[in-house]
């Protein structure tokens, strides 16, 4: 057997958890269960028969960058069933700081969100992240995806697949919450490009997000489940409700991640 590996999750300092997960529901416009604290995904985590998984945080202010990028750290030392994903801000003096010092404390990657920071996914100020990551091999895992902006829409990820070539991103909520369909169309077929589930199965019916999984194939979609924003349990139902193939199962729960974040669990 395998160890199952949920991509895509969120966790915060005791101290403000809370605080910070009730601002995202009141972004999306939800009410949040969870609390987004550590203990609390692994109680959580556990409960759903996950073992292992990539935690993450995101800065809105440049300010925010080392600090979030030392917590996830640490947080990850202390808990060897997490790997973590640093984050980066457009509007920070330095990336090339930002990013060797996520190097040097052993994270995996990046974790953008251009709806929440505040920027297009083509606007030039994130090419030099774009550019860093790409030369350091550092993945990104981006949300992508939001009826009620234009910042992270999927034709803005186009150029810069294109134009980083050899820039691995993982394009979250199946590459365009809530337009999943016509991401799906638009994205498909990029060799840099990975999707995850999280925050889609909710609102797809089963053939609805087996029909995109064919699109972008079993070989480039990672399981997440987004906590806090939802029950793992219920998400890793939903994934089960799909009866995919075993082949094709331990792809998406396992290989593709261990894959794409350079895991050896």
């Amino acid at each position: 057997m395998y160890p199952v590996i949920d991509s895509h999750c969120h966790i915060y300092p005791d101290k403000i958890a809370e605080r910070a997960t009730a601002a995202t529901g009141d972004f999306y416009h939800i009410s949040i269960e969870y609390d987004g604290k550590v203990s609390t995904l692994k109680r959580e985590s556990e409960k759903a028969g996950i073992n292992f998984c990539i935690v993450q945080s995101v800065a809105t202010t440049p300010q925010q960058v080392s600090s979030i990028n030392r917590f996830i750290a640490e947080s990850t030392a202390e808990n060897k069933c997490f790997a973590g994903l640093g984050t980066l801000h457009p509007e920070s003096e330095n990336q090339e700081r930002d990013v060797n010092e996520i190097i040097s404390l052993g994270l995996k990657g990046v974790k953008l969100h251009p709806d929440i920071q505040g920027f297009r996914i083509d606007d030039d100020r994130c090419f030099k992240i774009y550019e860093l990551c790409e030369k350091k091999g550092l993945p990104i895992l981006m949300h992508t995806g939001d009826c009620r902006y234009d910042y992270s829409n999927p034709d803005r990820l186009i150029p810069v697949l294109e134009n980083f070539y050899r820039l691995i991103i993982v394009g979250a909520h199946f590459g365009g919450w809530s337009v999943w369909k016509a991401a799906a169309r638009q994205l498909h077929g990029y060799n840099n490009l990975y999707v995850d589930t999280s925050s889609s199965l909710y609102a797809l019916k089963p053939e609805e997000a087996r029909e995109i999984i064919s699109l972008y194939t079993e070989d480039r979609v990672l399981f997440g489940t987004d906590f806090p924003m939802w029950n793992q349990s219920e998400e890793m139902n939903r994934y089960k409700a799909l009866n995919l193939s075993p082949e094709q199962n331990e792809k998406i729960l396992y290989r593709n991640a261990c894959r794409v974040f350079k895991l050896d669990i």
